[in-house]
C-alpha cells in the first residue's frame, strides 16, 4: 500500500506548478542561451474526427484553413531561427500531423535546412499508414509514432475511434505492413479507460508484441475537467483503482522483449530509445497554434486561436499568449520528475545545475519517496528507482500531464465562439489565448 502522504507530495509535484496561466501577449521569444541544447516541437491542430479523451488543442479537418496554417508555421519557423535558435531535434505532434502530407514534408524539410535538424519523430494515425507515408516519410523521419490506443473494437467504437480508424485487426495489419521502414516505430497504448478490464490489456500488448513495433508507450489515461465530462458521456466515469494493477500487468508482460526506457516507454531490448521529447531535452521552443514552450524556467503558451496565431505571424510576433513563470523550488521539482521518469537522477549534474546537492534542495520530496520505497538506489552518484518507484512515477506525470490539460482547458475556454469546437463550454470571450 502507497502511503497516502507520497500521494500528496506526487500531487504537489505535479499539479502545484502549473496552474497559474498569466494571459499576457509576449511578441518575441526569448533569446536562445548559449550553448543550451533545445528542441524542437511544432503542433499541427487538425483531426478528421475529435476524440472525446484528447485535450489537445485541435480542430476538425478544413483543407483551406489547413493549409492557412502551414503556411503560418512555416513563417513562424523563420521567426525562431532569427532569433538565434538551432535544433538537433524536431518532434511533429497533434492533432494529426499527417493530415496533409505534401504540407508536412515542407515542414520537415525547412526545418533541416533552418536549424540543421538531424533527428525527426512525428505522430501519426493507423489510417494513414500506407504506401504514400512510407515513400515521403521514410527518408525524412527517424522515428514514427502511431496513435493505436488499443485493439480492442469494442473500446474503438466507444472512444469514436473504429469508424475512422479501423478495426483492431485492420490496425495490426497496416502497423505490420509500415513498422520495418523506419528506424524507430512506436505505438502509444493508453490503459485505465472506464470498463477497460486486464483480459482487454492483455489482448492489446499480446498484439502489440506481434505488430513489429520497436517501441511501445503505455500511458495512463489522463484527463482534464472537459475530458472528464466527454469521457462520462462516451465512456463511462474515469477510476484509478486499477490503474496500478494494469500497470504492473504491462510491465510483467512486456519484459520479455522490451526494457524500460522511461517508465512507460518499452523499447526492444538492445535498442534505446526515448520518445518523450520533454524527457529528451530540459528546455524545448514550440510552434504552432497551442503549442508550449519550455525556457529559462518559464512554461509559454502559444495562442490557441487560429484567427490570432495567423494575425500575430502575419506582422512578425510571436503567438505567445499566456506564461506562468516556475519558481526555483518548482524549477527542482520539474527536474526531479523528469529525470526520475527517464529512470536515473545523475546527483552530480543536478549539484552541477543548481549549485548545491539535491539533499540540500528537496529534502521533503525525497524523504517521502524513500519512506515509501521508491528508491532502488540512491548513493553519491544517482537515484533510480524500485517498480513501486516507477508506477510512483506515472502517477506523478499522470497528474503532471493532468495539470497541463487544465492548462489548455483554460486557454481553449479563452478562443472566440467561431473557431470553438462542439463543446459549448469552449464559447466565451474574445481574449486572444
Amino acid at each position: 500500500m502507497i502511503p497516502d502522504t507520497l500521494f500528496s507530495t506526487t500531487f504537489r509535484l505535479a499539479s502545484g506548478m502549473l496552474l497559474n496561466l498569466k494571459a499576457e501577449h509576449l511578441p518575441q521569444l526569448p533569446a536562445p542561451q548559449p550553448g543550451k541544447a533545445y528542441m524542437l516541437y511544432a503542433h499541427v491542430p487538425f483531426c478528421e474526427s475529435l476524440c472525446p479523451y484528447c485535450s489537445f488543442n485541435r480542430f476538425l479537418f478544413d483543407e483551406r484553413k489547413a493549409r492557412q496554417y502551414f503556411s503560418a508555421l512555416r513563417e513562424e519557423m523563420r521567426m525562431v531561427a532569427k532569433r538565434g535558435y538551432t535544433f538537433d531535434t524536431l518532434y511533429i505532434g497533434g492533432g494529426t500531423p499527417t493530415i496533409m502530407m505534401d504540407e508536412l514534408v515542407q515542414i520537415i524539410d525547412l526545418a533541416r535546412d533552418l536549424f540543421g535538424v538531424r533527428e525527426v519523430s512525428c505522430e501519426t494515425n493507423p489510417n494513414h499508414l500506407d504506401e504514400r507515408l512510407v515513400d515521403l516519410l521514410a527518408p525524412r523521419v527517424q522515428r514514427l509514432s502511431v496513435g493505436v490506443q488499443s485493439f480492442d473494437d469494442d473500446l474503438l467504437r466507444r472512444i469514436n475511434r473504429y469508424d475512422r480508424f479501423g478495426s483492431g485487426k485492420e490496425i495490426l495489419e497496416r502497423v505490420q505492413r509500415t513498422a520495418p521502414a523506419f528506424n524507430a516505430f512506436n505505438i502509444d497504448l493508453i490503459f485505465n479507460f472506464p470498463g477497460q478490464d486486464l483480459a482487454s490489456i492483455d489482448r492489446d500488448l499480446r498484439l502489440a508484441l506481434e505488430s513489429g513495433a520497436t517501441q511501445i508507450t503505455a500511458y495512463p489515461l489522463m484527463t482534464s475537467p472537459s475530458v472528464r465530462r466527454a469521457l462520462e458521456k462516451t465512456v463511462g466515469t474515469v477510476e484509478f483503482s486499477r490503474e496500478a494493477e494494469m500497470y504492473e500487468r504491462i510491465v510483467e508482460r512486456l519484459s520479455s522483449v522490451f526494457e524500460l526506457s522511461t517508465a512507460w516507454t518499452f523499447s526492444r531490448k538492445g535498442k534505446s530509445l526515448i520518445d518523450e521529447y520533454i524527457v529528451k531535452s530540459e528546455e524545448y521552443v514550440g510552434v504552432g497554434s497551442g503549442s508550449f514552450s519550455y525556457l529559462n524556467g518559464t512554461l509559454l503558451v502559444n495562442t490557441f486561436s487560429l484567427q490570432s496565431y495567423q494575425r500575430w505571424v502575419s506582422e512578425r510576433q510571436a503567438p505567445i499568449a499566456g506564461k506562468c513563470r516556475f519558481s526555483r523550488l518548482d524549477q527542482m521539482r520539474y527536474r526531479f520528475m523528469m529525470d526520475l521518469f527517464g529512470l536515473r537522477l545523475d546527483k552530480r549534474q543536478w549539484e552541477r545545475d543548481f549549485g548545491k546537492p539535491i539533499e540540500h534542495c528537496l529534502p521533503l520530496e525525497l524523504l517521502a519517496f524513500e519512506k515509501a520505497g521508491a528508491f532502488a538506489e540512491n548513493n553519491a552518484e544517482a537515484i533510480t528507482l524500485t517498480p513501486r518507484g516507477r508506477y510512483l512515477l506515472v502517477v506523478l506525470m499522470r497528474e503532471f500531464f493532468s495539470s497541463i490539460n487544465r492548462v489548455r482547458d483554460q486557454a481553449r475556454r479563452a478562443v472566440q465562439s467561431s473557431e470553438a469546437l462542439r463543446n459549448p463550454e469552449t464559447r466565451l470571450s474574445n481574449a486572444k489565448i
